[in-house]
């Protein structure tokens, strides 16, 4: 996967690429990427990349013409094009899972008031937004959309790794410990220390089904789960009741 970065700030990118598994992927050759700077593409003497908008209000646009010949220069028009705003459509795991098979993505980073409505009419072929809040930079939001999709491409993360992920199956993620076995007078449950993988699973189950009732009882709302997980929320359900 390619993956075309358009900023104002490159600065506040490039560290994300040069570190940890992104890394890793980059040097596999699993994911490479380009940054472009489209104050670059201004074409007044002080690079101007943002102006006051029409109608009124407060704040700056950035305007069409750098940013869009800054799509030209990569050749968007033949590449999936990601705007993060926070009136796009909600990031979710099964979207991150859709944008990691795409060979190409660019991501526009936004500042200010947002970016020209052309633009988006023009290039844009998703608006996503990473949660019910808004942030002034671009970058991150752009950041965290490409950190849930990086990880998602074969030989990135290993499969087994993915499996019991927050989300990849509807459910939040069950605890995780390592060593020591008691650190601060809290222990490791006794389940992880005996080698029983039974026991095991179905003690990660429960735990899934705890947390996602406790923090997302709306995943479960739609969730179908089989005669095991089916018994065992009940299970916690009735505990709850006599609680």
């Amino acid at each position: 996967m390619n993956i075309d970065i358009i900023t104002l700030f490159p600065e506040i990118v490039q560290g994300f690429f040069e570190n940890s598994i992104m890394r890793r992927a980059i040097e596999s050759g699993k994911i490479s990427y380009n940054m472009v700077d489209f104050r670059n593409f201004a074409t007044d003497r002080h690079h101007t990349c943002d102006d006051s908008p029409y109608g009124g209000g407060p704040g700056m646009v950035l305007k069409p013409q750098p940013l869009c010949d800054a799509l030209i220069s990569i050749g968007a028009k033949e590449k999936r094009v990601i705007f993060a705003s926070p009136s796009g459509k909600r990031l979710t795991q099964s979207l991150s899972e859709e944008l990691s098979k795409e060979d190409n993505l660019v991501f526009i980073c936004g500042h200010y008031e947002g970016i020209d409505q052309r633009v988006i009419d023009l290039y844009v072929d998703d608006e996503i937004s990473i949660g019910d809040y808004v942030i002034s930079s671009g970058e991150v939001s752009s950041l965290v959309i490409i950190d849930s999709v990086y990880r998602l491409v074969d030989g990135v993360i290993s499969s087994e790794s993915l499996e019991d992920e927050s989300f990849s199956d509807g459910l939040l993620e069950y605890p995780q410990y390592t060593r020591p076995e008691v650190y601060e007078n809290l222990s490791v449950p006794s389940v992880l220390l005996n080698g029983n993988h039974k026991e095991i699973n179905k003690w990660r189950l429960r735990k899934r089904l705890e947390k996602t009732k406790s923090n997302r009882p709306d995943l479960l709302e739609d969730k179908s789960l089989d005669l095991e997980g089916q018994k065992t929320l009940q299970e916690i359900r009735n505990t709850a009741k006599r609680t």
